[in-house]
């Protein structure tokens, strides 16, 4: 049996330490004036999608760090994520382009867990409008059952993840510099999940983390 078949989701106990969480928030507060010694950004765009049952109010922390260090930053404006529904994704392919039309530069993506599937996909798709991927905590290298979340994103989405060739093109990592930041205490998706075939173009760094801390 492939690895990443027999990955199982998160137990119990990594699950029920998704409750620190907000300490992880206190510490972003804490660590504010050090985050803030971190390389200046070039002013280029970087749009952040949220994960799953999420909306650019999660986002803020990360957001508002990007914008404190010189990059142009947008949430994804479409709500709260349940998921590909219908028009979301053309509406967030287009705003990609019409961003990078209006820059004249190319556009950097960061997903959140499910946020980072449409990353990478839309780098996949637009590879000529996108200057880098970073993901976060994303599920994009197996069975995404290996995960706590399965069940409430079929629910939200009315999809259903029994699509083996959809899996396998997941897995392909986008043509553009990709980063996926991953955490082994992540209580929601089963790490190896997160991990890329390491190339000049495809890195994997890992955290200390919550997967709900993962923006922080």
């Amino acid at each position: 049996m492939d690895q990443m078949e027999a990955l199982r989701a998160p137990g119990a106990f990594l699950l029920a330490l998704e409750g620190r969480a907000p300490l992880e928030f206190g510490a972003t507060l804490a660590a504010w004036p050090l985050l803030k010694n971190a390389p200046r950004g070039d002013g280029h765009a970087v749009i952040v999608f949220p994960g799953l049952g999420a909306g650019d109010l999660t986002t803020v922390p990360l957001r508002n760090f990007l914008t404190a260090q010189g990059y142009d930053t947008y949430g994804w404006d479409l709500g709260l994520n349940f998921g590909p529904r219908e028009g979301v994704l053309q509406k967030s392919m287009d705003r990609v382009q019409q961003i990078h039309r209006d820059s004249g530069q190319t556009v950097s993506l960061i997903g959140w867990s499910l946020g980072g599937i449409y990353a990478r996909e839309f780098a996949k798709a637009m590879p000529d409008d996108i200057r880098s991927v970073i993901t976060l905590g994303t599920p994009f290298a197996g069975d995404p059952k290996a995960t706590n979340a399965w069940r409430f994103y079929e629910f939200a989405s009315g999809h259903k993840l029994e699509d083996p060739d959809l899996l396998h093109h997941l897995k392909e990592a986008p043509p553009v510099p990709t980063t996926s930041i991953f955490s082994r205490t992540d209580g929601v998706v089963s790490w190896p999940l997160s991990l890329q075939r390491e190339s000049k173009q495809a890195e994997n760094i890992e955290v200390i983390a919550s997967h709900i801390g993962l923006g922080m």
